[in-house]
């Protein structure tokens, strides 16, 4: 018997009521007391921690954060300034930029470095010391940290006894992993985070993964010695450590490979999208003016684009000049020298608002976990050029999605920039895998803020949710890598090899006696 149209209907409503009223009675959380720490100085970092924070706010939660970036007082919200005391990474000159931190070996001594600063610049902070020395009168739940996988995190996790979530901005760090989810990825089929490819699918991508991966644990190891033996710091030495009951990764399938995480780690990338806002008008009226549609060219927040030499902005200008496009670029001066005519700069764009105006034809952009994310959100091709950090992965990954094209802006020319310009423009296949990333992107069981609020209030319902915890955090290195089982079954196979070796010999030596014997007896 068919079932009528009525009553499918009905029957469907009743079924998705009911999953409903179940899935909200779940975890009866009331309103949590949260602290949050923000480390990392960077703008792109407090756009991930200050959307994971708002979701909690909306739902209810009191948060208190330390943070050097305000977003201003609002319900359940409570910031402590802490620019005073960190050194913010903004609108650094592109070339000193990549001097600096623009390779994977220079960025791991970059970070070593910047592991003692940003730790002591946490911990100096008088309010933080007031909250830890005086636990008993916080009442606080539950304690996010934005990670960075330094050993200093945990002191104050274990100082205040708290279950603890920790806030990974980019996606999961393979500097980082052993300490969040206990374990060491394979780098045959993941590449490290500063490694300039997605995954590494030839030899020598493999060999180059495996050496940055242990030249990174080598430099943690011996930077962990430092600063315990040398470097007096109270939080350089961790009793009674508190593992992660829960990390929230900024990541997501579409724009990292697929891998195998813990339950306890939930990818939530693009939780910071929000819904689009008005564009500004001289904005708008340049982007709905264009003919042949907009052109998006930003790199960041870090990045000064206007210090940049002569020879990287001339080829870029004179490229762009010949595109029937209109350029939105953001630019830091309040001039251009030579600016093409169909050029308009602007020191801040409403990057998010303007992606999502069908207008828009290509997004040209250094690879920050934002901007991946709004760009594949809205749908549009990228053409990328990664600077350090995640970038080049984050990049390569859209490039695997056949959505993007990436270049060396240090190396760039002009006739090469306005080829692939005009074939991402031009060639529907970018704009059409761009529209399917999106689509992926979307699809979701859940949506990243339903994910925060479900899995916050798990980990406080079930007083930090031991049972999600991998038995690997609490395994030490030589236990993890089975080196203490190697070792007896090497020590057994030797004790066997030298048994053999002895009944051998005293075999033989039997063997050669009886056979003398009978040979004298014979003659």
């Amino acid at each position: 018997m068919t079932r009528k149209p009525n009553t499918l209907y009905t029957y469907t409503f009743s079924i998705c009521l009911v999953y409903t009223l179940v899935c909200s009675s779940i975890l009866p959380v009331e309103s949590a007391r949260i602290l949050a720490v923000m480390t990392f100085p960077g703008k792109s970092h407090w756009n991930y921690v200050s959307a994971v924070l708002r979701v909690l706010t909306n739902n209810g939660h009191h948060v208190t954060v330390f943070t050097p970036f305000l977003d201003g007082e609002r319900d359940n919200y409570t910031e402590i300034d802490t620019s005073n005391d960190h050194l913010k990474f903004l609108e650094w000159n592109l070339i000193d930029t990549m001097d600096v931190i623009g390779s994977p070996t220079t960025m791991v001594n970059f970070m070593r470095t910047e592991r003692i600063r940003i730790c002591d610049a946490v911990y100096k902070n008088a309010e933080l010391n007031k909250i830890m020395e005086e636990k008993e009168n916080s009442n606080f739940d539950v304690l996010f940290i934005e990670t960075l996988g330094y050993d200093c995190e945990l002191y104050m996790a274990s100082k205040l006894n708290l279950p603890l979530i920790y806030l990974v901005t980019s996606p999961m760090a393979t500097i980082q992993e052993r300490v969040i989810s206990g374990d060491i990825p394979n780098p045959a089929t993941i590449s490290h985070l500063y490694a300039h490819y997605a995954i590494p699918k030839t030899f020598m991508q493999r060999l180059s993964n495996t050496v940055l991966l242990a030249y990174n644990m080598m430099f943690l190891s011996v930077d962990k010695c430092i600063r315990k033996y040398i470097i007096d710091r109270p939080y350089n030495w961790v009793t009674n450590i508190v593992q992660p009951s829960m990390t929230f990764v900024n990541s997501h399938f579409i724009s990292e490979a697929s891998r195998p995480f813990p339950p306890n780690v939930v990818q939530v990338g693009g939780i910071h999208l929000e819904p689009p806002k008005s564009i500004p008008n001289d904005i708008l009226e340049f982007i709905e003016n264009s003919p042949h549609g907009v052109i998006v060219f930003t790199l960041g927040s870090v990045v000064n684009m206007s210090t940049s030499p002569d020879y990287i902005l001339n080829p870029l200008k004179e490229a762009l000049a010949e595109v029937p496009q209109r350029i939105l670029w953001k630019y830091e001066a309040e001039n251009m020298v030579n600016k093409p005519k169909n050029v308009m700069i602007r020191k801040w764009l409403p990057q998010r608002d303007i992606l999502l105006h069908p207008n828009v034809k290509l997004f040209i952009s250094h690879g920050g976990m934002s901007g991946v994310y709004e760009t594949v959100d809205a749908g549009v091709p990228v053409l990328g050029f990664p600077l350090f950090y995640d970038q080049p992965r984050n990049i390569d990954n859209l490039v695997n999605a056949g959505m993007a094209i990436s270049m060396d802006i240090l190396t760039v020319k002009k006739d090469t920039f306005l080829k692939n310009v005009l074939e991402l423009v031009n060639n529907e296949k970018y704009m059409r895998n761009a529209k399917i990333a999106s689509d992926i992107f979307k699809n979701r069981p859940m949506s990243p803020e339903q994910s925060i609020l479900y899995w916050t209030e798990y980990v406080i319902h079930h007083k930090g949710a031991p049972h999600l915890m991998p038995h690997s955090l609490n395994l030490t290195w030589y236990q993890y890598l089975l080196l203490d089982v190697i070792a007896v079954i090497i020590v057994f196979i030797c004790i066997i090899l030298f048994i053999t070796y002895i009944l051998m010999k005293i075999f033989h030596k039997h063997i050669i006696k009886n056979i003398m014997n009978i040979k004298a007896k014979s003659e």
